[in-house]
C-alpha cells in the first residue's frame, strides 16, 4: 500500500528534512509541499490526501486551525518544536505528535503508524463488503444442514441451548442446536436486532411496535425492557 503525503510547515529545513525522510520512505509518496497552511487550503477540495505532516504554530492560519478543514479520513501527524502543543493536537484526532529536531527514526514509527490505520481500515471496508455479500448461512437440523436465507427470517427465538428459527412461507420453524447469542454474532448486524433475552427479529419484518410488543407476520413478540431504547434509536435511523 502506498500512501500520499503532504508536508506543511512555514520552515524551509524542516520541510527539506521532512521531504528527505518521504522520498526513502517506500509507502510514502509526496503529493504536496506546502510553507504555509493557506496555500495548502487551496487544494484541498481537488486533491484528497491519505496523510499530512503538518507544523503547529505557523503564520495566518496554524496547524490546528487547519486540521479542523481536512478529510475526516486524512491522518494528521504534527510536527513542532513545542512540547506543550501535545495535548491539543490530541484533542484533534491526531494520528501522532512529532517533536523537532525529528529523528528519521521517529518519523518512520509515525509512518508506519498512517500505514497500519489504512491498512486496518481497508481489512475492515472489506469484511464489512463481504458481509453484505452474505445471503444466508446454513444450521443443522434434524440431523441434516439447512440453508437459511437472510430474506427468509422473521424472527429467531432462544429457549435455552437451542433457537427457533421462523422464516416465511413455512408453518414450523427451523430448529438448532446453538445459543441466542452465537446466533446473533452470527446474523448481519445491520438486518438484525435483538428485542428481548429470549428474541432476535429482521427489522424491515416489523409490521408496528405496540407499547411492550412487536408484531412480525402476524405474531406478537415481547420487547424486553433493557433492549427498549436501542431498538428505538435503530428504527428512528429508519
Amino acid at each position: 500500500m502506498i500512501l500520499s503525503c503532504w508536508i506543511i510547515d512555514d520552515e524551509p529545513l524542516a520541510l527539506d528534512l521532512l521531504e528527505s525522510y518521504v522520498q526513502k520512505t517506500p509507502f510514502l509518496k509526496l503529493t504536496g509541499k506546502y510553507s504555509s497552511a493557506l496555500t495548502a487550503m487551496h487544494d484541498l477540495e481537488n486533491q484528497a490526501v491519505d496523510v499530512i505532516f503538518l507544523d503547529i504554530q505557523m503564520p495566518e492560519l496554524d496547524g490546528l486551525e487547519f486540521s479542523q478543514l481536512i478529510n475526516p479520513q486524512t491522518r494528521i501527524i504534527f510536527t513542532t518544536a513545542f512540547s506543550e502543543y501535545a495535548v491539543e493536537g490530541y484533542k484533534v484526532n491526531a494520528l501522532d505528535y512529532l517533536l523537532k529536531p525529528i529523528s528519521y527514526a521517529d518519523f518512520l514509527a509515525s509512518a508506519k503508524k498512517a500505514l497500519n490505520w489504512f491498512d486496518m481500515a481497508k481489512k475492515a471496508a472489506q469484511s464489512e463488503e463481504k458481509e453484505k455479500e452474505r445471503t444466508g448461512l446454513f444450521v443443522k437440523s434434524e440431523y441434516k444442514l439447512v440453508q437459511v436465507l437472510f430474506d427468509d427470517i422473521l424472527y429467531i427465538e432462544g429457549l435455552k441451548d437451542y433457537i427457533k428459527i421462523y422464516v416465511k412461507n413455512e408453518t414450523r420453524p427451523i430448529i438448532t442446536l446453538m445459543s441466542l447469542k452465537n446466533m446473533e454474532d452470527t446474523l448481519p448486524s445491520d438486518r438484525f436486532l435483538r428485542v428481548h433475552r429470549s428474541y432476535i427479529v429482521q427489522k424491515n419484518k416489523i409490521e408496528n411496535i405496540n407499547k411492550n410488543r412487536i408484531t412480525i407476520a402476524g405474531h406478537e413478540i415481547s420487547i424486553g425492557e433493557t433492549y427498549r431504547q436501542n431498538l428505538m434509536d435503530e428504527i428512528g435511523k429508519g
